[in-house]
């Protein structure tokens, strides 16, 4: 089948809307989806960074959501008609997959970052026969359809508005995860999201939901805005003396932080502002070395690496969209939709930071 999918030929180079082929149906344990939207997320664009790591030309893309068109066997568990929302890749098999930990899956850069799966690589090429590199993140939804492994496929409810939905199995995923799994925060805890992009917005809604009292650190006027929309406690990060303050506004310090921006200053910030055994969390991915303050891990703190907020997609899923239907947790508002022929534009609407979450429509 021929469709149309927004290619990525050169790290520098902009997206290209261009005719790509699928030359096999689906195997066992895949389905083929028709995406009805797919929402661009910063690791998308990391790509440009990689250093060569991730291979071009590629459809990149892995926030999709759409309808199940055909299946490679009963066993998929799905059907012909299904709405699904599509998260990460994994490999089902290894410790930390049969341990209920898929984000931390052994082969997870390998099937997500650095080529995907490499069976049936073949059978996704461009109209001329050259090959695509195979399932960023097990999908490659910026595209008309995606072939994906049926593991990574999340059946929703199909009265849910599907084009929105897709956010849901990354980005939003990971900063209500975060604050939902990895922190277990509840009424009467104390969170600072330092960052209030889409992951960090996605936290405070799961914080505010939760119970918790929020605040809620960002350069950006309009990113505090609606922060404080919904529910946190605004606080510019140019004020000064930071950890003091958030101390303050938590009666003693913050039982949990999670930090957005990759950061060296705020992070050490984020760790001043904890109680004592408070816990930091980390979802950007750092490149550089982090250097630690003295004093920042004393009297019990802590500080870990988040991936994909510790969810099992097919239990959070599920959990976010039951949320969204009690109003309490917006994600929509967070939302601009594109078609898919003005990708580039979303692009540069996101780095500047002109749209929360852009969301593509072939």
């Amino acid at each position: 089948m021929r469709f149309d999918a927004a290619v990525l030929r050169s790290y520098e180079g902009p997206f290209a809307v261009e005719e790509v082929i699928l030359n096999a149906g689906p195997g066992d344990g895949e389905v083929l989806v028709r995406v009805a939207g797919c929402g661009m997320c910063r690791t998308d664009l990391a790509v440009r960074r990689s250093a060569g790591r991730s291979p071009l030309p590629a459809v990149l893309g892995h926030e999709g959501a759409g309808v199940v068109v055909g299946t490679g066997g009963a066993d998929t568990g799905l059907s012909p008609g299904d709405h699904v929302v599509l998260s990460f890749d994994s490999c089902g098999h290894c410790r930390s997959c049969l341990g209920a930990a898929p984000a931390y899956c052994d082969d997870f850069a390998a099937l997500n970052l650095f080529g995907g799966r490499t069976e049936n690589a073949a059978r996704f090429t461009d109209a001329a026969g050259g090959g695509l590199a195979p399932r960023w993140f097990g999908q490659s939804s910026f595209a008309g359809y995606a072939m994906v492994p049926a593991r990574n496929a999340v059946r929703v409810n199909p009265s849910l508005p599907l084009e929105l939905l897709g956010p849901l199995g990354c980005g939003f995923l990971t900063g209500a995860g975060a604050v939902l799994n990895s922190f277990g925060a509840g009424p009467g805890d104390t969170v600072a999201v330092f960052g209030a992009g889409a992951v960090g917005l996605a936290a405070v809604m799961a914080a505010t939901a939760a119970g918790a009292v929020v605040v809620a650190v960002d350069r950006h006027p309009e990113r505090l805005a609606l922060a404080e929309k919904f529910g946190a406690i605004p606080l510019p990060a140019a004020s000064g003396d930071l950890p003091g303050r958030i101390r303050r506004l938590t009666d003693g310090g913050a039982r949990f932080a999670l930090d957005t921006t990759g950061s060296a200053p705020l992070i050490n910030d984020a760790l001043r502002s904890l109680r004592p055994r408070g816990h930091l969390g980390l979802v950007a991915r750092l490149h550089t070395e982090l250097p630690l303050d003295t004093g920042t891990l004393d009297r019990g703190r802590s500080i870990s690496h988040i991936c994909e907020g510790d969810a099992v997609p097919a239990l959070m899923i599920p959990r976010l969209t039951g949320l969204w239907q009690a109003g309490r947790f917006p994600f929509d508002q967070l939302i601009r939709t594109y078609p898919l022929t003005d990708i580039n534009e979303a692009e540069a609407d996101c780095e500047a930071g002109r749209v929360v979450k852009p969301v593509l429509i072939p």
